[in-house]
């Protein structure tokens, strides 16, 4: 029904607080009845409700303004104003919420199912809380608190646990769908995914959720291709997958420049646990170039993988189930103990 969506800015407003009462007891036969005017209602919270059905922000871009209900006054005989309503904004898992003028993160809805943004003011007082010895006929009451109104930014990071990496047509949605249930669009030319796919890839009674973004090229941290516009899709995963045509030109170069690029994004981001997957193996001359690739990055784990081969995706099941423990990487983002399988590839290059 919405495109896909993932930052857009809202105006959020809490409710009022009830004004209370001013009112004195009037019956028969009850003289000097006395002040009996009721308490304010309580303005309604902005609450965000996090579902697990949503993937995109794209309803948000249809209605911007978010305002919860004021609470109702007090009434005489000592009765209370109702609530006001609470708005509540649904978004998917992984958005955070920004201050649209400062950009600082106010909150990050991560592992959150309910949270309450900004609480709605407080109800006044009744003018028979005033009653006193002295005063007893008090001919004022409390207003209501005003609520509290903000203009946010709401992001969504995506949740994964492994994030692909690689240039257009480098073989990611391909993977993919080869080890989840995802459909990515594939064809034979660049920025075929326009937007972040995620597919759950089972193994040994464990899921994994893994993330494929559009391509990177050289020169996306000046603007290039599509920038680094998703990059903050990959942001939280705990390891990343650099996938290399070997059938491209500059394969040997390829890995240190996907590296440069998320570098110039985030230190951090650079800075995590990797696997270099060598793709289109099938090609003419895929074994050679594998090879150099390997000889280039010792230290790194590179893995294997065409289409056409399906004994090569459990080598690479494996190597992901190592991202997502806790062994740690070594300085150059591999790992510090090798994958027994690294030997076997190690000499048919």
């Amino acid at each position: 029904m919405f495109g896909f969506s993932d930052e857009t800015y809202i105006d959020v407003s809490s409710g009022d607080g009830g004004a209370g009462c001013v009112s004195f007891r009037r019956e028969k036969f009850v003289p000097k009845g006395g002040p009996d005017g009721g308490d304010g209602g309580r303005g309604g919270d902005v609450v965000f409700v996090v579902r697990e059905n949503l993937r995109t922000l794209g309803h948000l871009k249809m209605v911007r303004v978010y305002r919860a209900e004021n609470g109702r006054n007090g009434q005489g005989d000592r009765c209370f104003g109702r609530d006001g309503r609470d708005v509540e904004i649904p978004v998917p898992p992984g958005t955070v919420i920004k201050d649209a003028s400062t950009g600082e993160i106010l909150k990050d809805l991560t592992g959150m199912d309910r949270y309450v943004f900004l609480t709605g003011g407080r109800g006044g007082l009744g003018n028979w809380h005033f009653r006193t010895a002295v005063r007893q006929s008090p001919k004022f009451a409390q207003p209501g608190e005003k609520g509290r109104s903000m203009r946010i930014g709401v992001e969504l990071q995506i949740i994964a646990d492994i994030g692909f990496v690689g240039f257009p047509n480098a073989g990611k949605s391909s993977l993919l769908n080869l080890l989840t249930n995802a459909r990515s669009k594939v064809a034979g030319y660049p920025f075929t995914t326009k937007i972040p796919q995620l597919g759950v890839m089972r193994y040994a009674d464990q899921d994994l959720v893994l993330a494929d973004i559009p391509g990177i090229i050289e020169g996306a941290s000046m603007g290039s291709g599509m920038g680094f516009k998703f990059l903050r899709h990959i942001s939280r995963t705990k390891g990343l997958a650099y996938l290399v045509d070997v059938s491209d030109g500059n394969y040997l170069e390829a890995f240190d420049i996907l590296r440069n690029e998320l570098s110039e994004y985030s230190a951090e981001l650079a800075a995590k646990k990797s696997i270099l997957i060598c793709t289109k193996m099938d090609e003419d001359g895929a074994t050679e170039r594998f090879g150099e690739i390997r000889k280039k990055y010792p230290d790194t784990t590179v893995l294997p993988l065409s289409i056409y081969m399906d004994e090569l995706l459990e080598d690479i099941k494996r190597a992901f189930m190592l991202l997502v423990s806790d062994e740690r990487p070594d300085e150059n983002g591999g790992f510090t103990s090798r994958m027994d399988t690294d030997a076997h590839y190690r000499d048919e290059a």
